[in-house]
């Protein structure tokens, strides 16, 4: 429970280095093994351990020389058990990694089988996952067989220490100091003796298995959030929806800025269009506007509040976000449309529906809203499934609207029907747009020009044009490409569009 609640913390730098099948590998594997040993495995060592001090105390009352001469292999055990440790932890370790790379390349075509099937690659992944699972058995039978050794090395001292006993014994009862009696007596208690010693030989494995799970699963509990509230961090309120950069620096990676002095400024209502080519900043403004990650220099403010100083909760509960691909819960579609609003009723789902021209559609479905959408949304199409992404945003009643290329992966004809749906959920909002249609954003109150992490021009769509820059050489271009009806072109520049001269 506290690992899934971390996960749920952290932030999105940990997600772009850490692939999702790793991550179930962690929850899953190293978990279970970590489960298995404490739930059994912990039991029967706590067993052992408690039987063989109580032999140790019973041969020590019997005979306190036989029980040092006994207790000489000690030392012997414990050097070869922090020995074998050592060694079988760091093969262990290899083994839980590259299990950990099987499952991820597992998960990751499994939600790309569309594009394995589309493409014919089945038999190159299995060629590939055949080599990544061969590896893995590879490792693990190579620290299977390391630890399996531990075992008969034990017997072997457990062995020659019996027979130390037996010679020194009997020099005893030669001597008078010990009746043959005793000696038989205390041999038993040395069989006794090394059974819990060869029960914890035998669980060696396992053991050494759950603590290269257990390193695992707390190095996972151990990764810092690294966006996360301040101490003093309070409520933001309700707000009327001003937004400010002010000369924001931002970098995923050290040294390596993605953008480089954006200001901007949206007053409440207003549209704010965000066009480039790919790599050029666009989603990386709407990334640190949430506080999915922290900017470097600057600041971004929202109605005068420095987004650093609030929490995390109540900045999110004000913006709404709409991404190009919809993410859909397993469950109905009423519970999909609620998600923004977990408190809402049924007639606020319905008014949502309404709003977005989806109450139709749903209530055409034999089970209406009750009807199951599959993992990912997949009984859906793209269409419907961003339908109802626009009616979980507008349920939330955010005052800040984010929509990042919300329609791109919308044919045309259902573009048209969303598009009243879209004007209803951006009235009396700030929208930021990340354009990719033309119709998206030609109403809007700014348009911002992307390239290269700088906006270099701004504007609305009319004055753009008039400056005859980069804006206009890439609307031309569209025209173009796009024909006489220029609403549905495409408005991601490529980056070989050039800048005018001057």
């Amino acid at each position: 429970r506290e690992l899934f609640m971390h996960l749920q913390r952290l932030s999105f730098n940990f997600y772009d280095r850490m692939e999702a099948g790793r991550i179930m590998s962690r929850m899953t594997g190293d978990v279970n093994a970590l489960n298995d040993f404490l739930t059994s495995g912990i039991v029967s060592t706590a067993s052992d351990l408690f039987v063989l001090v109580g032999i140790v105390l019973l041969m020590f009352a019997l005979n306190w020389k036989l029980a040092l001469a006994t207790m000489i292999v000690g030392p012997i055990i414990g050097l070869v058990t922090h020995l074998y440790r050592t060694r079988s932890r760091n093969l262990y370790r290899e083994v839980r990694w590259q299990n950990s790379m099987v499952t991820a390349y597992l998960a990751e075509n499994i939600s790309g089988v569309r594009a394995v099937q589309a493409f014919s690659r089945e038999n190159l992944n299995q060629d590939r996952f055949d080599g990544v699972n061969r590896e893995n058995l590879r490792r693990l039978i190579r620290a299977t067989t390391f630890s399996a050794g531990f075992g008969p090395i034990i017997t072997f001292i457990s062995t020659v220490a019996t027979v130390l006993v037996v010679w020194f014994g009997g020099m005893l009862v030669l001597n008078g100091e010990m009746t043959l009696g005793s000696l038989w007596a205390f041999l038993a208690y040395v069989g006794r003796f090394f059974e819990p010693i060869s029960d914890l030989s035998a669980r060696y494995n396992s053991m050494q298995a759950a603590m290269a799970g257990g390193e695992r699963v707390y190095a996972l509990m151990d990764t810092p959030v690294a966006v996360q509230d301040r101490e003093d961090a309070y409520q933001l309120g309700e707000i009327s929806g001003s937004v400010k950069f002010n000369d924001v620096v931002f970098e995923y990676v050290p040294d390596r800025p993605v953008l480089r002095g954006i200001s901007l400024e949206a007053t409440p209502g207003e549209v704010i269009a965000l066009v480039g080519h790919t790599g050029a900043g666009k989603s990386s403004i709407i990334n640190i506007l949430l506080r999915f990650y922290d900017i470097k220099d600057g600041s971004i403010t929202i109605d005068g509040h420095d987004i650093r100083a609030v929490t995390m909760a109540s900045l999110r509960r004000q913006v709404g976000l709409v991404l190009q691909e919809p993410f859909l819960f397993s469950g109905t579609i009423r519970d999909n449309i609620r998600y923004g609003k977990l408190e809402a009723n049924d007639d606020e789902v319905m008014a949502a529906a309404r709003a977005v021209n989806l109450h139709d559609f749903i209530v055409g479905l034999p089970l209406g809203y009750d009807t199951e959408v599959n993992e990912r949304g997949a009984s859906l199409s793209q269409g419907q499934k961003q339908l109802i992404s626009f009616a979980r945003a507008l349920i939330a009643d955010p005052r800040i609207l984010i929509l990042d290329e919300a329609t791109a992966s919308v044919d045309t004809a259902t573009e048209k029907l969303i598009q009243y749906g879209l004007d209803t959920l951006m009235r009396g909002r700030t929208s930021f747009v990340i354009a990719h249609r033309l119709s998206t954003i030609k109403a809007a109150s700014q348009i911002l020009v992307m390239r290269q992490g700088l906006i270099i021009e701004r504007g609305t769509h009319d004055e753009l044009l008039t400056q005859e820059g980069y804006y206009y050489n890439l609307y031309r271009m569209q025209f173009r490409e796009g024909g006489a009806n220029d609403d549905h072109a495409p408005v991601d520049a490529p980056s070989s569009v050039s800048l005018p001269h001057a």
